[in-house]
């Protein structure tokens, strides 16, 4: 498969993240209409909007879950899922795919844990089976990734055992464990009971205080205001609106952003 893409698109620059006239569609519905996106170091960017503005398609094509139709999108200066040759993009084979993922992380709506498997073995499958870590350099990184997400004593539990907020947690050790240069966030208190909700977001507001770069695509206002360096608004396939939370979410300039945040007052 080849995508067609400008000489700009792909030229060497300083965001850890970098999107260019991202389309996709599945079939005739048209989901991402040319997002133009950037993502410094560091940065903490949340993305806002209803149902079906194309926020968790864009999230996913960003590490190649969803093959964009046309336009180009780099992690760290590499353009993810392609190669350029000549004036197009050609796909890379799924090895070097894989290979890609592994500057990203990522936290979907489910938890996906495997239910056979301890808290501790979910965690260094990835390090051991895809890096290649050893399993005592591997567990050693988990038990930190443990305290640090505040469920150390769960190690040898099973995720049968650990309420909803705890799973996402592990799941989001989980994502940790690869050494992300990157974290996406799909959504990830939907699933949960509201009153476990909270542990959640503080643990992605100590990540945020840590200098993770991090994209979180969420109806979470609150974090929104508190975590962000940076909102985005879409609507409709598109990037309606960006800025500082205390410009787009006390001040939004486009009327559809205003009708959006109107239902959260």
């Amino acid at each position: 498969m080849t995508i067609t893409v400008l000489p700009e698109t792909v030229a060497a620059s300083t965001p850890l993240v970098r999107a260019r006239n991202v389309h996709k569609s599945f079939g005739e519905n048209e989901v991402l209409k040319g997002i133009d996106l950037d993502v410094k170091p560091g940065e903490v960017v949340v993305i806002l909007g209803p149902s079906g503005s194309g926020k968790s398609t864009f999230l996913r094509c960003i590490n190649h879950l969803e093959t964009m139709d046309r336009g180009s999108i780099e992690v760290a200066g590499e353009q993810i899922g392609y190669e350029l040759r000549g004036q197009r993009l050609h796909r890379l084979s799924d090895r070097a795919i894989a290979r890609q993922r592994r500057q990203i992380g990522m936290v979907f709506q489910q938890f996906n844990l495997y239910p056979h498997m301890t808290v501790l073995q979910n965690i260094v499958e990835a390090p051991i089976g895809i890096h290649g870590q050893s399993r005592q350099q591997a567990e050693k990184y988990a038990l930190e990734l443990l305290e640090r997400v505040g469920l150390t004593d769960k190690a040898q539990a099973y995720p049968r055992q650990l309420s909803g907020g705890q799973q996402q947690r592990v799941a989001i050790a989980r994502a940790l464990a690869i050494r992300p240069k990157l974290m996406l966030f799909d959504e990830p208190t939907s699933a949960l009971d509201p009153e476990l909700v909270g542990e959640v977001l503080n643990t992605m507001r100590d990540l945020a205080d840590q200098g993770l770069t991090m994209v979180v695509v969420t109806h979470e206002i609150g974090f929104a205001k508190e975590a962000a360096d940076r909102v985005v608004f879409m609507d409709g396939g598109g990037v309606v609106e960006q800025g500082r939370p205390e410009d787009v979410l006390v001040n939004p300039q486009h009327p559809r952003t205003r009708a959006f945040l109107a239902r959260f007052i």
